[in-house]
């Protein structure tokens, strides 16, 4: 199964397949997300190192969801040392989620804070990162909401409002609005 496939055609797939009339789906990461089938119970993945540490943690979460116990299996060409690697082994360790996407963000990074890039090859952080400095993190956003709640247009704070003003652009200023 495929995402080219006509909508009718995957649904009749994954009638079959959830009725168990069919006992193998071979199938592209159409079924990441959405697709429950209880019968499910082993899954393997081709070709894992080229996946993201979410994306196989999603996938793997379509097995082994009817009560009977699941088995997902990365399967990679890759040596042993590969950087790629070290996704898969997370992805191997643990099936918690929080604790991959800890993972996720020491090998991605932040990425831009107030935007749409998710990777962290330009962080726009410059001082912090985000596991390490955590508690100060935390500060200042506390700090940030007690200043804005007492004082929300910043009138007792003109070179803040200005620093505020000269960063944020509307795309940024959307960006805040939507979380």
């Amino acid at each position: 199964m495929h995402g080219r496939l006509d909508t009718a055609v995957k649904s009749a797939a994954m009638a079959d397949f959830t009725a168990n009339r069919t006992k193998l789906l071979v199938s592209t990461t159409v079924i990441e997300v959405g697709v429950d089938v209880h019968n499910a119970t082993l899954m393997v993945i081709l070709d894992a190192d080229r996946f993201g540490i979410s994306q196989l943690h999603q996938l793997r979460g379509r097995v082994g969801r009817g009560g009977l116990p699941g088995t997902c299996l990365l399967v990679t060409n890759l040596e042993r040392g590969h950087p790629s690697r070290r996704r898969l082994d997370a992805v191997a360790a643990t099936t918690d989620g929080f604790e991959l996407s800890q993972e996720d963000l020491k090998l991605r990074r932040e990425g831009d804070i107030l935007g749409a890039s998710q990777s962290g090859g330009r962080s726009t952080l410059k001082l912090l990162r985000v596991l390490e400095h955590e508690d100060i993190i935390a500060q200042a956003r506390q700090d940030a909401q007690e200043i804005v709640g007492s004082d929300p247009a910043l009138a007792r704070h003109p070179r803040l409002a200005e620093a505020i003003d000269e960063y944020l652009n509307p795309e940024k200023e959307a960006f805040l609005e939507r979380g």
